[in-house]
């Protein structure tokens, strides 16, 4: 029972510290790439008004926010298969014959 808590505080800590920054830089993402085609916007990047610099923040923005909603998805199937290899070692042996 303890190995069962143990992936379920380890899946929502990762869930929090990676998942929701993880959702929330993909909106940013999106929004950085969107208002970059968009015509007339106004747009400011570290004091730049172009809009490829705001594609370049955003897709980069993207890319991370993927890689930080896959850290909670890694966390929860390593513990989960490590919770399953322990369960098997614990099944009796079949009688002799």
């Amino acid at each position: 029972m303890n190995n069962r808590n143990t992936t379920l505080i380890a899946t929502i800590v990762a869930v929090v510290l990676c998942g929701c920054p993880g959702l929330f830089g993909l909106c940013f993402g999106l929004t950085s790439v969107f208002a970059s085609f968009v015509p007339n916007a106004q747009i400011d990047v570290f004091g730049s008004s172009d809009p490829q610099s705001a594609t370049a923040m955003g897709l980069v923005s993207l890319c991370l926010s993927v890689i930080a909603l896959a850290v909670p998805v890694g966390v929860w199937f390593f513990m989960r298969r490590r919770e399953t290899a322990a369960m098997s070692d614990n099944e009796p042996l079949p009688p002799a014959v």
